[in-house]
């Protein structure tokens, strides 16, 4: 039976793609130290569904703590999702915490993976690498220009994987994501908190004055594209991740409004420091290599991800 290891599992995307992986038959070790970065409560929940399965195991820890040689000994897969998520806190005495869990963490799982006899290891990897790209949509021969410290560590780590890939041989492939969306999102995120606010009647803030562009991609292709990474190429190890079209925040007010049938209220705030302007990606290489392609829509995902907070509020 193939064992697939996931780090963040309890987290937005880490649940959905242990959900898929135990569909397919995997065994799936998962692993998190429930950080503090939300609600606890709202990470348990997320893995109602596989903490009732029989081949699935949790494992409540930090991964510079636990043994993860022998962790990995049995080990086929290794999907690393764990990391401090969040732009804007990223700046100040914060940074110590990135440091600590997007490079550190990945130092120390990469040290594990040189020793183990992975068939791949998948890394989850952000757009926000990219920064104010000059030109889109970015590539993966963009060059990374990051323009927060999230990005910067991100990128670092990134470079770790490519790095022990090179040296060690370590079978690492990088997923850049664009701005992962859907069911189980995280609270501060921009669509889930649109749709919490019409929901409950409240006022959105708005950094900037709206017209920043995002490109947006639905959980189950970032899923898919996890999946699909475990046939990557010797070749070709870092890939986009994308919607592969873009929508102005103001536009994506307007889109949640249409969906809930409750109009937003918004108040604008000045930018944000690292706060990129616009992304869009080309999903070219993914769909070359990986057979990956985005299949959900932007007005389809947030309706999706509109029904889930309905059901899951009215359940809790």
């Amino acid at each position: 039976m193939t064992k697939s290891i996931v780090t963040g599992a309890a987290g937005f995307v880490g649940s959905h793609l242990a959900d898929r992986l135990l569909a397919m038959g995997h065994e799936v070790v998962g692993i998190d130290s429930f950080t503090d970065s939300y609600a606890r409560h709202l990470k348990e929940r997320n893995l109602s569904d596989a903490k009732g399965h029989e081949r699935f195991q949790l494992i409540d820890g930090d991964l510079l703590d636990i043994d993860l040689d022998a962790l990995l000994v049995s080990a086929d897969h290794v999907f690393h999702l764990a990391g401090q998520a969040g732009v804007r806190p990223s700046w100040g005495s914060q940074f110590a915490v990135y440091l600590r869990n997007n490079i550190a963490a990945t130092q120390r799982l990469l040290e594990a993976a040189k020793r183990a006899e992975l068939r791949t290891f998948v890394f989850a990897s952000s757009s926000s690498i990219y920064g104010n790209a000059k030109r889109l949509p970015v590539t993966e021969e963009t060059l990374p220009q990051p323009v927060s410290p999230y990005g910067v560590t991100k990128l670092a780590a990134e470079h770790l994987c490519s790095l022990y890939h090179r040296v060690y041989r370590v079978p690492t492939v990088s997923l850049r994501y664009f701005t992962a969306y859907g069911p189980r999102q995280r609270p501060e995120m921009a669509i889930q908190r649109f749709l919490f606010a019409s929901m409950n009647g409240e006022q959105v803030t708005v950094f900037g004055d709206g017209t920043q562009t995002r490109d947006f991609t639905f959980v189950d292709d970032v899923v898919e594209a996890n999946v699909r990474a475990l046939e990557a190429p010797a070749d070709e190890r870092i890939f986009n991740v994308c919607g592969g079209s873009r929508i102005s925040v103001n536009d994506l007010i307007e889109l949640v409004g249409e969906t809930t049938g409750k109009p937003l209220a918004v108040q604008y705030e000045p930018a944000a420091k690292g706060d990129t302007l616009h992304t869009l990606g080309d999903n070219s290489l993914a769909q070359q290599h990986l057979g990956f392609s985005p299949k959900t829509s932007l007005a389809d995902g947030v309706a999706a991800q509109w029904r889930w907070l309905v059901t899951s509020e009215s359940r809790h």
